[in-house]
């Protein structure tokens, strides 16, 4: 889907705050040189926390965050909130898509069908 309007304003303002932090706690975490797993995972949320900010690949980048934030609530205890507040959020964007205000939206925008009557 890519509404406009305000629904895409959401959609925007919500791929904003999750790419970002993604993009955030990545690089603090790559600074503080956990185990190379979690340095794997880390840069994995980097990549997807920049295909959320540029709205390309959408729902798989959404699918991503669900999947390591799940691996991040069991591998890291003390950060079970920031896990669960991700992946909510990138559920919900793998679900709902990028929004107007994306790549994907130029890429794949509204299509237009004509039915028309022989």
């Amino acid at each position: 889907m890519f509404p406009n309007g305000w629904p895409g304003r959401g959609l925007l303002v919500l791929r904003l705050a999750a790419g970002t932090v993604l993009i955030y706690e990545g690089i603090v975490a790559r600074s503080q040189s956990p185990s190379l797993l979690i340095m794997i995972m880390q840069a994995a949320a980097i990549g997807a926390g920049t295909l959320l900010l540029l709205g390309l690949a959408t729902p798989l980048a959404g699918a991503v965050v669900v999947l390591l934030e799940i691996a991040f609530a069991f591998s890291l205890p003390g950060h079970v909130e920031d896990s669960i507040l991700l992946a909510s959020l990138g559920a919900a964007l793998a679900a709902l898509g990028p929004g107007h205000r994306s790549i994907d939206a130029r890429l794949f925008g509204r299509k237009r069908i004509d039915i028309r009557d022989r």
